[in-house]
């Protein structure tokens, strides 16, 4: 499945409590088991006004399902097309 990553604009994002991203995480676990396997939440990191995710979807279209039925924004969805590390230079 397609990798991708999400960009989601959320005022004040760093300074959620551990109760709020508890909440929002459970939230967005709900949607994801209703929507079946072709979908996935990998990781999401948070900075000051963005969060930005990784999700496995079959499709971008998934990805922005997600996002409506979770009530949370998608400003930008990229497909990964490749990844690499440190490992890459050898």
């Amino acid at each position: 499945m397609p990798k991708y990553v999400i960009e989601r604009d959320i005022p004040g994002a760093g300074n959620l409590s551990a109760s709020d991203l508890q909440g929002i995480s459970q939230k967005s676990c709900s949607v994801l088991q209703n929507m079946g396997p072709h979908i996935q939440w990998v990781q999401s990191y948070v900075t000051g006004d963005k969060v930005y995710c990784v999700y496995i979807a079959d499709n971008e279209n998934l990805i922005k399902q997600h996002a409506e039925q979770g009530g949370f924004p998608a400003n930008s969805i990229s497909e990964v097309k490749t990844i690499i590390d440190p490992t890459t230079s050898e």
